[in-house]
């Protein structure tokens, strides 16, 4: 399981003109699944993403998380993530969980998101072909592998 998280002052997913999901301060999570991802790469990516200290603290020091500073998260699935880039220049997604496997994992990954939040979290509609704006705060963007967790 693959996630870029960007810290934003604002984000959105607009889907044929018409905006379905936006938050103000908080983070994007951008998420893709490969065939092998279980419960424990859902688990240990959420309670990662709910404890990341990016968010300044008094001091203007990033030390909190997106749980203390109670701001939101916008969740949207991306299959491009898990893209292989080794061979040519045309990306391959084989690795890329097939749809009857990665809805069920987006959908447990976003349940455990609202689970450690305590509030919804806003998404994208899996699948759908999505605008999706955001204002990077900072700029912050990490990146983050559940294979690289050992």
């Amino acid at each position: 399981m693959r996630v870029v998280i960007q810290r934003v002052r604002e984000a959105s997913v607009t889907i044929d003109g018409s905006r379905v999901s936006a938050i103000g301060p908080g983070m994007m999570v951008l998420c893709g699944f490969e065939e092998a991802d279980g419960p424990e790469d859902l688990d240990w990516t959420a309670r990662k993403i709910a404890g990341l200290r990016i968010f300044d603290d008094e001091a203007g020091v990033m030390n909190r998380s997106v749980v203390d500073v109670e701001e939101e998260i916008l969740l949207v699935s991306q299959f491009t993530l898990m893209a292989s880039t080794k061979k040519g220049n045309r990306p391959s997604y084989v690795a890329a969980a097939r749809p009857e496997i990665s809805i069920p994992l987006y959908e447990k990954f976003h349940d455990a998101l609202v689970a450690l939040l305590g509030r919804p979290v806003p998404t994208g509609v899996f699948g759908a072909e999505m605008q999706v704006a955001l204002v990077n705060d900072g700029p912050v963007t990490i990146c983050i592998d559940s294979k690289d967790r050992k």
